[in-house]
């Protein structure tokens, strides 16, 4: 069996970045580290995890890029479907995101916005395809 079950961002803070996906998507803390050096939210099938740069470099010895602020985000997105993308989009803001890209209408009815997270990574916020 194979089955995708989670993706992990490095951040420089863990408990801040879980505390903006929690309080912005309501996901919920599933576990964090009591030295709060990694954690994980539950948005679903996929768990939404967070290694602080600290861990990651320990366990990926070749090293890796950082996602900063001053640069464009990495070509990766998270997705999130919601009913309201406008009420989530200004949450999003309001809770510490920089609106990227605003919304918008695809040819297919789908309607997207995108937001960089606090830690530079790139969100979609979505209705669902139709």
């Amino acid at each position: 069996m194979i089955k995708f079950k989670y993706v992990i961002l490095y951040v420089e803070n863990v408990e801040s970045a879980m505390n903006f996906y929690q309080n912005t998507f309501d996901a919920k803390i599933k576990f964090i580290t009591p030295e709060k050096d990694y954690g994980e939210l539950i948005t679903g099938e996929t768990t939404l995890s967070f290694a602080s740069v600290d861990l990651a470099s320990s366990n990926i010895k070749k090293g890796f890029l950082l996602s900063k602020t001053e640069v464009k985000p990495f070509g990766i997105e998270l997705g999130f479907v919601t009913d309201d993308v406008e009420t989530l989009v200004e949450k999003a803001v309001k809770n510490g995101a920089i609106l990227y890209q605003d919304i918008a209408v695809k040819p297919w009815g789908q309607k997207t916005a995108y937001i960089k997270d606090p830690n530079n990574y790139l969100v979609e916020i979505c209705t669902e395809i139709q």
